[in-house]
């Protein structure tokens, strides 16, 4: 399916809408930084998921059209609250703890009257995250470095960063409100997007900066439970293809190698030459990796490249082993519903 015809004929209004949960400074950093856009958004809907912080009154005060939930119900159902809201031809849906460039909303409106074929578009964190310590830096450039490597043909929709034509919203459901965390809703969204025939495209070009601080606990649990996990059951039960983003085969190959690598880690204790294999895995890594290890270099220097590597390599450990444990259990449940 493709937007109608008409979308080239006359400028597209745009509704920004945001979720927000306890957003505190970082959410007043966004509302701030769409008062310094280019292109001003035709509305600004905010849906305060169960703040307690006062957070639906700063939009208020923005002047911003906005929605509060007593309790959270998780940002899929705030995204569609807003949308359900909105009246705008593009609904362009954006996190409370990202900013956006003075250009950003001109560029997403550019994009959909340059392709009338387009029905969504995301974007991509730029390389200036806002948290100062080094995992905030490290997290964040990495996904500006995914996205900035990935192939503008998307298969999947990002809500920090997100804009769709509303009749194709709409069409297609919004998104899933199962999904009570904030986890792979909008990757839900943009697999439902394509298999009804609808263009995503990532444009590389639209970004914004995260400002989220990242520490090693919040980041293991987000990744673990709220990402990979869900994501393993996303992909096993519709029978996705893993070639996206941060699934491609040259990840699948440093999951496995990291794994070898700690077993002959932990397999010289009792056989000594097994250490020398794992150094030789650890050049492997290097090897396969050098594309990684380069950006990190080029943007922070020779130090941060080298601290960012055994956080990569974690990375391949705890994700790998969230995905086996993901199949493992799925796998489990079929049987089970096969036997009964």
């Amino acid at each position: 399916m493709n937007p109608s015809p008409g979308h080239a004929s006359r400028r597209s209004s745009i509704s920004i809408i945001i979720p927000v949960h306890n957003g505190g400074e970082s959410f007043r950093c966004c509302l701030d930084s769409l008062r310094q856009s280019s292109r001003q958004p035709d509305e600004v809907i905010v849906v305060a998921d169960g703040d307690t912080d006062g957070s639906w009154e700063a939009a208020k005060e923005f002047g911003a059209k906005v929605f509060r939930y007593d309790s959270a119900g998780g940002p899929a159902r705030a995204r569609n609250r807003g949308a359900a809201m909105a009246q705008g031809d593009i609904l362009f849906f954006v996190d409370a703890d990202v900013t956006v460039a003075q250009d950003t909303v001109l560029s997403v409106e550019a994009a959909f009257q340059k392709d009338v074929n387009l029905a969504a578009l995301i974007g991509s964190y730029d390389d200036q995250p806002g948290a100062t310590n080094f995992l905030s830096q490290y997290k964040n450039l990495f996904h500006h470095y995914t996205h900035q490597i990935s192939s503008e043909k998307a298969s999947t929709f990002w809500g920090a960063c997100g804009a769709i034509r509303a009749e194709a919203f709409r069409a297609v459901g919004g998104f899933d409100e199962r999904y009570v965390k904030p986890c792979v809703e909008d990757i839900e969204l943009g697999y439902r997007l394509r298999r009804s025939g609808y263009t995503i495209r990532l444009c590389k070009h639209i970004q914004v900066k995260h400002l989220k601080r990242w520490e090693p606990v919040s980041l293991l649990r987000a990744e673990i439970f709220y990402r990979a996990l869900p994501w393993t059951e996303l992909i096993l039960s519709q029978g996705q293809p893993m070639n996206d983003l941060n699934l491609d085969r040259t990840n699948r190959l440093s999951v496995v190698l990291s794994f070898a690598m700690l077993g002959c880690l932990i397999g010289g204790l009792i056989e000594p030459f097994l250490w020398i294999v794992a150094v030789a895995i650890m050049v492997g890594l290097l090897v396969i990796n050098q594309r990684v290890y380069s950006f990190f270099w080029h943007k922070r220097g020779p130090l941060f490249a080298l601290r960012v590597i055994p956080w990569h390599w974690f990375y391949f450990l705890y994700g790998g082993a969230a995905f086996a444990y993901g199949l493992a259990t799925y796998r489990f449940r079929q049987f089970s519903t096969f036997a009964d």
